[in-house]
């Protein structure tokens, strides 16, 4: 679950120095040659952050950011610079950079710049995503659904958002109902009006008519004020009724009324109120098995499940559990000023094969106490207590599901440093040659492009140390891709 980033640069140097860091403070690195080549995997393989050189042959680095900014507007691009003029920084922060780096390129100052613009692009896209569930404008693309069963609910809430019809959503407590009703509404032509949530479970029954339809000052003892109600509040916009099923059977023969004439009565009022109302309504019950036995009415039911929609449980779909946790440290990280850079394989292990009979909620939950108890920058099982501590050894857990993990798995774009082979692939011994320049390459990786060091390391004086990186093409001038 590394975050991953893309380096854009001309130089082979720099990029594998730059990889160096950025893979040693556990990020996943990709790099590209060119500007063409890496707004081609900006924009077709993504990345979380771009570094990018600005003085490139073809597409220069000031118009490779142009396009970035255009096609991929949320992902942060720090500029890589031979010149901290003034002119040049503006220049580069007016067309959208974040931060810009002189080149040579310091790791430590590589990887903290990188990290600051991870937290600027978590608070970002956290007041996006709060300004969309505000305005109800969330949309389906907001859903974290890539599993068989999620993708089906994702399927026939958007066919439902291209009409008015009654929606009910049936499913588990905190399998995410609200967050289905919120996108059928912004996927609606009701997007950007109200969207008014009542829980039916949670009103005292003796309130339950003043809040749905309002009253009138006066109406009742304590009725000090007009109160509108929720069917009013929710005119021209979407009604979401959570825990329909909860509501008194003295209810639901109002609320049938209000549903089929479209207009409500308040309390103490003497004329009904004509209301514009999508009903979207929820509920983790039996409502067939209530009609049955007497309580739920069977002419509202049927007016509510008109087009049904079965939420999966957590446990039904653990595919998507991985890309759930990412998102819930984003979105920590954002709203609580933490660090977290993700989770290690083994606490993905165990987070897939518990259960989670809470759902969602019970995930979300338990991921913000992960990251408060978190002493690292990286969540491990013991940061789980409640559920590392119920479940079996390590050894018996069920591997992660390879469709499950993030597209920026650090495992898909490149390998960690790894000793320098003495033998070829047919077991006989390489030439001096060969593993002399693999054991440069090395040196140059473990010790982050430290020149001096490196030089001192290997026994060799500067000037050898770069007149063998020509001669092996690990310069610019001599080697043509990195």
């Amino acid at each position: 679950m590394a975050k991953t980033v893309l380096v854009i640069d001309d130089d082979p140097t720099q990029r594998r120095l730059i990889q160096a860091a950025v893979e040693k403070a556990g990020f996943a690195c990709r790099t590209a040659p060119d500007g063409e080549t890496g707004f081609t995997a900006a924009t077709e393989a993504g990345a979380d952050v771009i570094l990018l050189d600005l003085t490139m042959p073809g597409l220069s680095g000031m118009e490779t950011l142009e396009r970035l900014s255009e096609r991929v507007p949320d992902v942060p691009v720090i500029m890589l610079t031979a010149t901290s003029g003034i002119d040049t920084i503006v220049t580069t922060m007016r067309a959208g950079a974040v931060d810009f780096i002189v080149k040579p390129a310091n790791p430590e100052r590589v990887v903290v710049s990188i990290r600051n613009a991870l937290k600027m692009s978590s608070l970002t896209g956290e007041v996006k995503r709060l300004t969309r569930k505000t305005e109800g404008g969330m949309s389906f693309d907001d859903m974290i659904g890539s599993a068989t069963a999620m993708r089906q609910v994702i399927r026939l809430g958007q066919r439902a958002a291209s009409s008015d019809i009654p929606v009910l959503i049936l499913g588990e407590s905190g399998v995410g109902k609200e967050v289905v009703a919120r996108c059928i509404q912004g996927a609606s032509d009701r997007a950007g009006k109200p969207f008014v949530t009542v829980n039916c479970g949670a009103i005292p029954e003796n309130l339950v008519e003043s809040i749905l339809f309002g009253h009138e000052k006066g109406a009742f003892t304590g009725a000090v004020s007009k109160s509108l109600g929720k069917f009013v509040e929710a005119d021209g916009g979407t009604l979401f009724l959570d825990e329909v099923g909860e509501l008194p059977l003295d209810m639901q023969v109002k609320l049938l009324r209000a549903l089929q004439e479209s207009e409500v009565d308040a309390v103490g009022s003497r004329r009904p109120t004509k209301v514009d109302v999508r009903i979207i309504s929820a509920t983790n019950k039996d409502l067939a098995e209530q009609v049955k036995s007497g309580g739920f009415r069977e002419d509202l039911y049927y007016r509510l499940n008109v087009f049904p929609i079965d939420m999966p449980s957590l446990r039904e779909r653990k595919d998507d559990v991985p890309a759930l946790v990412e998102h819930f440290i984003s979105r920590f990280n954002a709203s609580e000023g933490l660090n977290i850079a993700g989770v290690s394989e083994e606490t993905l292990q165990v987070l897939c094969a518990y259960d989670w009979p809470g759902n969602v909620r019970q995930l979300e939950n338990a991921v913000f106490r992960a990251m408060i108890l978190c002493e690292g920058n990286e969540l491990l099982p013991h940061d789980f207590p409640q559920i590392s501590g119920v479940m079996p050894e390590m050894a018996d857990l069920p591997p992660v599901p390879q469709s499950a993990k993030p597209a920026n798995d650090q495992s898909e774009y490149s390998e960690a440093p790894s000793p320098v082979a003495i033998k070829d692939g047919t077991g006989e011994l390489r030439t001096l040659s060969e593993i002399e320049r693999d054991v440069i390459e090395y040196a140059i990786d473990f010790y982050q492009g430290h020149m001096s060091e490196v030089s001192r390391r290997l026994g060799i004086g500067r000037s050898t140390l770069y007149r063998k990186l020509r001669e092996y093409e690990l310069e610019p001038e001599a080697k043509k891709v990195g």
